[in-house]
């Protein structure tokens, strides 16, 4: 791939993880930089293409990334026969304080303390099903490492079972069912998930599976990722997407998928909260 296109292709060598830079963990890996290379083949074979989803917001980026002019765009509202859902931004805890899941609040324990009375207070009044999603695994592992010190997490027990997204895929099919068996039962769960990972990019809690959902802060791209660099590079001399356009791109994307697994049809309702200030 890398020799038979001049550019879009490059092969990045990271030597250790920059989080862990005293551990050697080499990787060799072959990364796309242009994703208009994925699509060409489909605009040259076929007269009329219609890309539509409804995670395509904000349109007037897909055609500077995919390299194209359209024809015609179009953004339509949702056709509910009711109110069936309700979204909501917290920008402040109980005690009034910003949450945020920015590197700087990472270690404020109000920050933390608020984001555990946040699902406290949604467990004890919504039914059934409740997904939790968080911004990294590291962040979801701090986040209930504190919740458990203080007692926070045994509140959340009292009201619902507390199923955990990991790496391994065999693991958290276990959890997800174990989940779905608590909510049929009546007895109510929460899951804590991770936006870019397998629950939140292909399983749908429909139904009673999932009354509300919560995003954690806002869920950003590792910036100091070479692969994320080099595509940084990419994109700005190539379309001019600058860096911020591409990340903010990406994070409301990110949270479109999260949020948009509890209404997978025209009978579902639930509850959708961004807990960030940012949001607003």
């Amino acid at each position: 791939l890398v020799s038979t296109y001049s550019e879009g292709f490059t092969v990045i060598y990271e030597p250790y993880d920059e989080r862990t830079p005293t551990i050697p963990e080499p990787k060799l890996q072959l990364c796309c930089l242009d994703a208009a290379l994925a699509i060409r083949p489909v605009f040259q074979k076929f007269k009329s293409v219609v890309i539509t989803s409804g995670t395509l917001s904000p349109l007037d980026m897909y055609p500077k990334m995919l390299n194209f002019r359209p024809a015609v765009v179009e953004s339509f509202p949702m056709s509910l026969s009711r109110n069936c859902i309700c979204p909501m931004i917290a920008t402040k805890g109980g005690d009034q304080m910003p949450v945020s899941s920015s590197f700087d609040k990472r270690t404020d324990k109000s920050v933390m303390q608020n984001y555990g009375r946040l699902l406290i207070d949604l467990c004890s009044v919504v039914p059934d099903g409740i997904v939790c999603f968080f911004t990294s695994y590291r962040y979801m592992e701090e986040m209930i490492s504190g919740w458990n010190e203080n007692e926070m997490l045994a509140k959340i027990m009292q009201q619902k079972l507390v199923f955990v997204e990991t790496k391994d895929i065999a693991e958290t099919t276990i959890a997800l069912d174990a989940y779905k068996r608590a909510c049929d039962c009546g007895r109510g769960a929460i899951f804590m998930s991770v936006a870019r990972g397998k629950v939140s990019e292909g399983v749908d809690f429909d139904r009673h599976y999932g009354r509300a959902v919560v995003m954690v802060g806002v869920p950003f791209l590792y910036t100091r990722s070479r692969i994320l660099e080099a595509r940084r590079i990419y994109l700005f001399e190539k379309f001019e997407i600058s860096e911020a356009d591409f990340l903010t791109f990406d994070a409301m994307r990110q949270t479109t998928q999260c949020v948009g697994r509890v209404i997978r049809s025209k009978t579902d309702y639930g509850i959708m909260i961004l807990a960030d200030f940012r949001y607003n």
